[in-house]
């Protein structure tokens, strides 16, 4: 072997496993940058720069869904195509594509390929991860299929056979992946008065959003109870998850249909039907979906500050959906709820939750505020003839990879744009992530200090 190759060998293997997974997301942008760049990719009469080809780029790797140009009318056949694939590549994970690559071409995977595994798709653990990442594969392209299939015949209504199945397939991927891209200039607001779209979409980006881990738990649970055998009790993770994106999802339908529900920019000019399949839509896309069936800048204050919330949360780890996740909030809820009742441990439907899960629950939490706000502050400086609701907004969907926007993305300058493809890359590898790949790889001696109480609250 060359000495090059000897080098490249080596600082392979030096790789952690947070820096592998940074690395390959920023070859998937990189690489993206340049597709969209080609002139075949253009529509007739329209051409692109760099700028709008890397963000383009990273929303799509990212699985954000927001645009500086019309999706549909921007792109051509091709270029949609580059779009598809990139948002599916982003949201199966570099990694898990060159694993399964490697996979199949017979090449075993070592250790350090599994801890990087695990790292990207938030398993939790390095055990049977190969399996995981194949079932990760058939499932998140199944239900794609099965989604598509299942859009074709409705969308026909509209469209020609042909045009009517690419884009059952093109929104079946960006729904599952809830990249929240769409061939049309208004996303879903022409299909409001369809509910059966609505929920066939909303179906899809919930299922992405609630995670393989889950979906697998739930399964096996199923499954043993099929065969008349002992229940398997499902995880804390599984029930955690479940439950909070129940809660999340009611109270989010019941916030949206009360606030909007005679709003006639939104909401009030359909039918009491319409209303409450829209709302239920409107409240589960900011789980970082993207879609939208009515005009969000219709929304009345209250109801974009609710949509922000539900934006920062996010859907559940290890899913296709960004934000600072469910359980995260979880956690961060019953400590609130722990502490302020004196007791010492935290508890969570009848077991305890370790230290650091806590501790990691609260860094992300508060890493998530502090960049969303940086980053919202630096937008008023680079455009502060935008409105700072608006700004804000634009910050929150970027980093919790949502799509949803105030109608301004296009509108901001240069370096606004850049921090949002910053953020957008932020909120899909994770903060936590990002920070560790910067981490020094040797061995850092930890140094043991007294401990000393400080008053909070």
């Amino acid at each position: 072997m060359s000495l090059s190759g000897l080098l490249r060998s080596h600082a392979r293997r030096r790789l952690t496993p947070a820096q592998a997974v940074v690395l390959g997301f920023l070859s998937a942008i990189a690489a993206g940058t340049v597709a969209p760049r080609l002139p075949l990719a253009h529509a007739a009469g329209t051409e692109h720069g760099w700028l709008t080809a890397l963000f383009t780029a990273t929303s799509a790797v990212c699985v954000t869904g927001l645009i500086v140009v019309d999706t549909g009318s921007a792109w051509s056949p091709f270029g949609h195509v580059v779009i598809a694939l990139l948002i599916k590549t982003g949201g199966i994970g570099i990694l898990s594509l060159g694993a399964l690559v490697a996979l199949a071409t017979g090449r075993r995977l070592g250790f350090t390929d599994r801890q990087r595994l695990q790292a990207q798709t938030n398993a939790l653990s390095v055990g049977g991860i190969v399996r995981f990442v194949r079932s990760l594969l058939l499932f998140t392209t199944g239900a794609e299929l099965v989604g598509a299939l299942a859009l074709w015949p409705l969308l026909m209504r509209t469209h020609d056979a042909a045009s009517a199945a690419w884009s059952a397939l093109f929104h079946a991927v960006s729904a599952f992946n809830n990249a929240g891209f769409s061939l049309y200039p208004d996303s879903l607001a022409g299909y409001a008065g369809d509910p059966a779209i609505g929920l066939l979409i909303a179906g899809l980006f919930v299922l992405g959003g609630i995670g393989l881990v889950v979906v697998i738990d739930v399964a096996l649970g199923v499954g043993v109870v099929a065969r008349r055998r002992r229940r398997q009790p499902l995880t804390l993770h599984t029930r955690l998850a479940l439950l909070s994106t129940l809660v999340l999802a009611v109270a989010g339908w019941v916030a949206v249909a009360g606030l909007e529900w005679r709003n006639p920019a939104t909401l009030g000019s359909l039918t009491p039907l319409e209303r409450v399949v829209a709302a239920g839509f409107q409240a589960l896309t900011p789980r970082t979906a993207g879609f939208t069936m009515v005009d969000i800048e219709g929304y009345r204050a209250p109801t974009t500050l609710v949509t922000m919330l539900l934006m920062f949360i996010g859907g559940n780890p290890g899913s296709t959906a960004g934000g600072v996740k469910t359980t995260t909030i979880a956690v961060l809820v019953l400590t609130a709820l722990a502490a302020s009742r004196g007791r010492s441990r935290v508890t969570a439907l009848g077991r305890y939750l370790a230290a650091a899960t806590i501790t990691k629950a609260a860094a992300l939490a508060i890493l998530a505020l502090l960049v969303i706000g940086a980053a919202a502050t630096l937008l008023t400086i680079t455009d502060p003839g935008l409105p700072v609701l608006d700004l804000a907004f634009e910050s929150v969907s970027a980093f919790g990879t949502v799509g949803l926007s105030l109608g301004i993305t296009s509108d901001l300058t240069a370096p606004g744009q850049l921090m949002l493809v910053v953020l957008m890359f932020a909120g899909r590898v994770g903060l936590l992530t990002v920070a560790l790949s910067l981490a020094a790889n040797g061995r850092q001696w930890v140094a043991r200090y007294p401990s000393e109480d400080v008053v909070v609250g």
